[in-house]
């Protein structure tokens, strides 16, 4: 884990400032995902077009990833278009890849300050033309950076890519060279789009709602689970910082019996209260 930068990154005394001051950086999770959720109720709610709220999400995602990034975490995942959200609307999904697009033309300068690298996890041959080779340009350019690594979920599905990956270890060992080889967890998982990443250890869900929707599904088999009812375009890094201190209060036992430490008596809720 990298050594965390941050000189200036955070107003002292405001609530931001308390929560990184009770935060452990050296127990820090190596990957958070997060389902970014909320941004069309956010629009509905100030009686504006769905597309607002897609356009400011984006701050939302601006201040995830810089903070992922000065905190020294290694993998950082976004889902941001699932391969069910093609049945929207046809102008909304082109107006969410215009924005995917300006987003990374105007973002590329902080990638490459914070030393970022970028990369697509799902079915990049599904997006449009110009959408992949914007993306494309966006991974060869940040491809020798070894800060935080930054994956954007599109066109992705869970069951799909476990299937995909089934289907590539199949393929592996019919090979010949491969008579030997028996299909296990690592083999199946070094075929996943995340192959050879760690899996999530915390994942975040906006919006309030209780479900996965279809995310990681391999990967999050051992993730702590924190929710927050604040929608996507509000989640600042103040909210980012409160479900790493959360995560932190909790033991971590993948199955294995209580340790018998203490924890805290009053720990914050894994599904933050309404104000």
């Amino acid at each position: 884990m990298r050594k965390p930068d941050l000189k200036g990154f955070i107003e002292p005394d405001s609530p931001a400032a308390r929560l990184l001051a009770a935060l452990d950086v050296a127990r820090l999770p190596r990957h958070v995902a997060i389902i970014m959720d909320g941004n069309g109720r956010w629009a509905r709610q100030r009686h504006l077009p769905r597309v607002a709220g897609h356009r400011a999400g984006i701050q939302a995602v601006r201040e995830a990833v810089e903070t992922s990034a000065r905190l020294g975490l290694e993998v950082l995942t976004l889902y941001a278009f699932s391969r069910e959200n093609w049945k929207r609307p046809e102008d909304e999904i082109a107006t969410l890849m215009e924005i995917l697009k300006e987003y990374l033309a105007l973002e590329l300068p902080t990638l490459m300050e914070h030393d970022i690298r970028f990369q697509v996890i799902g079915r990049l041959e599904d997006l449009d033309p110009s959408v992949q080779a914007a993306l494309r340009q966006g991974m060869a350019f940040t491809e020798t950076n070894r800060g935080l690594l930054f994956n954007i979920a599109l066109s992705y599905s869970g069951r799909s890519e476990i299937t995909a990956a089934a289907a590539a270890a199949h393929a592996f060992l019919c090979r010949p060279e491969n008579a030997e080889r028996q299909l296990d967890e690592d083999l199946l998982a070094s075929f996943l789009y995340t192959g050879g990443q760690p899996d999530p250890d915390l994942l975040i869900r906006t919006s309030g709602e209780l479900r996965v929707s279809n995310f990681l599904l391999w990967q999050i088999a051992y993730a702590e689970i924190w929710v927050s009812r604040v929608l996507w375009p509000d989640f600042t890094r103040r909210d980012l910082l409160e479900a790493l201190v959360d995560y932190q209060r909790r033991e971590r036992r993948y199955g294995a019996v209580d340790s018998g430490m203490p924890v805290d008596e009053d720990p914050a809720p894994a599904v933050r209260p309404l104000p």
